[in-house]
């Protein structure tokens, strides 16, 4: 087919559950995936590059043509082998990546003023095909041989699976210690099921079972089991990927009345807890005008959550305007469609109380927008004696979290910058303190599922490599001591 004819091809669009019916749910999920035949036109879209600049904008470095191609052929079981070959989460990262800001951002369609090619959706197509196809017909768990070399991963966030998958495929003994009672950290506790079912995170767990990979829960690094313990237990090396799960507050006067939470806590109990649930005794508040205090994709899920735990009126309060808003174009879309009110440009400067310490009420700052800040976005400047009050009866600040301190402060010689994240080589992501890598959160204080998987590759690199070179200085100088 021509560069003109493929061109001429329709970008395919994505089914969506009607926004009434996933309101009234609260695990149903939005995006309903494309189908085979859809698929395979989409994929029919792409220009097969010879230097196809989609793949430098995957931070985990995806076959992305060589996957589209055989999805284009029809052969499906192919497509999830290569995106297996880098991605230890492709259904996952089918669902949550930023497609739009990376992989497909790069695409050659937009120098054709043309759509680009659906890279998120056929990743989640082939990924739910073999994920199908893989309960069908389960694979027992493998074991490492005798022998191999054990390395130890603190948290099963997006970090630390990745790491894990790759370290199984070269051959290691892999261990992965999870704090909480569920695997899968912020994929967990962090993302609801209606933009991620926890049963596709299980599915790429059960994957990673059998590729080798041993899990253990109720387990703290630092606390139940130190890393001089892991040491002591034969492990080589340790992968801290415990992400950033210390909430942030603004310090506004009133934060400290009943119906005031971080959206970690809130979405913790609603997605890993299951508060509100038949058979779940999780308590959690609902509120029936529910303010969210942020921009982020963490505050468009805490918005839409309250909305599916029965808040009448939820509103996202953002100091900046709508187009400064890092979520996704599609949370934000979703989320309008979902019944959510955008308050852009205010920010809140008290929150008040009644008489039994429940928050009745917020006061929010107008604000208009200065000069650019460092990160190229317009800095936002209150409006003098411009504020309002609000009445709401649950808030959630969704602005930013902090690194888990546990190990940081745990470790001795281990390097932490001034905001308690792990300081690490960029390249092989190894720390201060040899054989202790770190990834994800915990060193970049907050970023997406696919740059933490991205950590987590570069990690297995590297402490691969270094491992490697431990073994060869210990064999030089063992047939040194012979000869002598």
């Amino acid at each position: 087919m021509s560069a003109k004819d493929r061109a001429a091809i329709e970008r395919v669009k994505m089914p969506e559950l009607d926004p009434a019916v996933r309101v009234a749910s609260r695990s149903a999920e939005v995006n309903l995936g494309i189908s085979e035949g859809q698929a395979v036109v989409e994929a029919t879209r792409c220009m097969d590059c010879p230097d196809p600049q989609c793949v430098t904008g995957c931070p985990v470095g995806i076959d992305i043509p060589g996957f589209i191609k055989n999805i284009q052929r029809g052969d499906f079981a192919e497509a999830s082998a290569v995106l297996r070959l880098t991605s230890a989460l492709p259904a996952v990262c089918g669902r949550v990546c930023p497609q739009e800001k990376q992989c497909e951002s790069r695409c050659i369609y937009h120098r054709m003023k043309c759509q680009p090619v659906a890279i998120g959706y056929l990743e989640r197509f082939a990924a739910d095909r073999a994920r199908e196809e893989a309960r069908k017909n389960p694979v027992p768990p493998r074991r490492p041989a005798p022998g191999a070399v054990k390395v130890a991963v603190a948290g099963s966030g997006p970090a630390g699976l990745s790491f894990a998958g790759d370290m199984a495929a070269r051959g290691f003994d892999v261990t992965v210690f999870e704090a909480l009672h569920e695997i899968g950290g912020v994929l967990k506790y962090g993302i609801p099921e209606f933009r991620l079912p926890n049963a596709v995170v299980d599915d790429e767990i059960r994957a990673l079972e059998a590729a080798g990979v041993t899990f253990v829960k109720d387990c703290i690094v630092s606390r139940t089991v130190t890393v001089e313990d892991l040491r002591r237990q034969g492990f080589r090396g340790l992968f801290v990927a415990s992400g950033a799960g210390l909430p942030r507050f603004m310090g506004v006067p009133g934060e400290n009345l009943i119906g005031v939470m971080s959206s970690n806590e809130y979405l913790t109990r609603v997605n890993l807890m299951g508060a509100g649930l038949d058979g779940h005794d999780t308590p959690v508040l609902t509120g029936r005008t529910a303010a969210i205090v942020g921009g982020g994709n963490t505050a468009m899920d805490s918005v839409r959550t309250a909305r599916r735990m029965g808040a009448e009126r939820a509103v996202i309060v953002y100091r900046r305007s709508e187009a400064e808003m890092p979520a996704r174009l599609e949370e934000v879309h979703h989320a309008k469609e979902e019944g959510v009110e955008f308050m852009t440009l205010f920010n809140p400067v008290e929150y008040l109380g009644d008489e039994n310490g429940h928050v009745r009420a917020m006061r929010v700052q107008r604000m208009e927008l200065g000069e650019p800040d460092a990160s190229g976005r317009r800095s936002p400047v209150a409006v003098e004696g411009d504020i309002r009050e609000i009445p709401v009866d649950l808030v959630i600040v969704s602005v930013g979290v902090s690194p888990n301190p546990l190990i940081p402060s745990s470790v001795e010689g281990l390097s932490v910058s001034r905001r308690g994240t792990i300081e690490v080589d960029e390249t092989s992501m190894e720390s201060s303190v040899n054989g202790l890598f770190a990834g994800g959160d915990i060193v970049r204080g907050g970023a997406t599922v696919i740059l933490a998987m991205g950590d987590g590759r570069r990690a297995a690199a590297g402490m691969a490599a270094a491992l490697a070179a431990e073994e060869c200085h210990g064999s030089a100088a063992s047939d040194n001591n012979s000869v002598s």
